[in-house]
């Protein structure tokens, strides 16, 4: 099935036909690290959960496919910590770490594959045991995150790199990445928790300077409901990604859910694009001792917002940090009765 049931002749189109198909709204995955932590990966290394691309590949895959029996639609690879320059530093050759940005689509893409035939092997569009086992469109977005996740050390979640990091340099720091994921199979690219403008704008002006063909969205974080984290204008942040006609779609993900109705209105202000949501479950991230704090919503509460944002005009709607299979399949729940088909 596949991108086969999705019309990506034209890739302006995409996520408006893919939405079409899922009933006019779709359900993103959620949480990856902490669900390869419960499989038995160690992540205590500056690759997160990238590692798992050299050490535990077929964790990564069994995630993949614990998300799609959740009754996600989109499926995030593994590469959001996965740069050239960190794979470099572990001690690996650039061949090795292209092959390994790549290999990341790549497992996602074998996922789905993994997950259409178990559908084909089950009688029922539902199966039982709570999984969703349902021929339906599935995308793989290219997970891509900012220059601050690169330094793992917390900067995705402020913004601030200093004064040395200039538009040039975020573009030279992610072209090659680009350039791979967006020749790997992806069906789109997920520039994912930008935390300023000006990485925005780095990202925006690579798509057409490299002219990509995959499309792609744009994904902010914030931190107090009105700004992105860095304390830039939300709307001037969102209005980038609608000046870009490769980017299809505009949202807010990594973010508490109580803030995230009020940054849905104020992207709505400045985007005609489907705007997307997946926060994080609510609880607070210390970069720097890589813990979170255990405050964060649970999944019955974090449902009753998702019918909220979708009447706001949210139309993707997960979960980033901390969320689960469970989160998702919730959501999935929750939105089964809402959709046109």
């Amino acid at each position: 099935m596949g991108t086969s049931d999705v019309n990506v002749n034209s890739s302006s189109s995409l996520v408006k036909d893919f939405l079409h198909k899922c009933g006019g709204v779709a359900v993103i995955d959620g949480g990856f690290a902490t669900e390869l932590e419960r499989h038995g990966a160690d992540l205590n290394d500056p690759l997160w959960s990238a590692k798992c691309l050299l050490t535990d590949p077929h964790l990564v895959r069994a995630v993949h496919l614990d998300y799609l029996e959740a009754g996600a639609d989109i499926i995030l690879s593994s590469s959001y910590q996965a740069t050239i320059q960190g794979f470099k530093a572990k001690g690996y050759s650039i061949e090795e770490s292209e092959s390994l940005l790549k290999r990341s689509v790549e497992i996602a893409c074998e996922a789905r594959d993994v997950y259409y035939n178990r559908c084909c092997e089950t009688s029922a569009d539902q199966s039982t045991d709570g999984k969703v086992l349902k021929q339906r469109p599935i995308l793989v977005a290219a997970s891509v995150g900012s220059y601050g996740a690169y330094l793992a050390d917390g900067s995705e979640y402020s913004g601030e790199y200093g004064d040395a990091v200039d538009l040039n340099f975020l573009k030279d720091f992610h072209r090659r990445r680009v350039q791979l994921l967006a020749n790997s199979g992806a069906d789109l690219i997920a520039f994912e928790t930008v935390p300023n403008k000006l990485e925005a704008q780095a990202f925006v002006e690579l798509l057409k300077e490299e002219d990509i063909k995959t499309p792609a969205w744009l994904s902010f974080n914030s931190k107090d409901g009105v700004n992105v984290v860095s304390g830039d204008s939300l709307s001037e942040c969102a209005a980038i990604g609608e000046s870009c006609e490769k980017v299809l779609a505009v949202g807010i993900n990594c973010t508490p859910p109580r803030f995230i109705l009020d940054l849905i209105l104020s992207i709505k202000q400045v985007t005609t694009k489907p705007i997307l949501i997946y926060p994080n479950s609510g609880e607070s991230y210390d970069g720097i001792r890589k813990e979170w704090s255990n405050t964060g919503v649970t999944d019955e509460d974090f449902v009753p917002y998702v019918n909220k944002w979708c009447e706001a005009g949210a139309s993707l709607v997960g979960g980033c940090c901390r969320t689960t299979p469970n989160t998702i399949r919730a959501i999935h729940k929750s939105l089964s009765g809402k959709r046109t088909v």
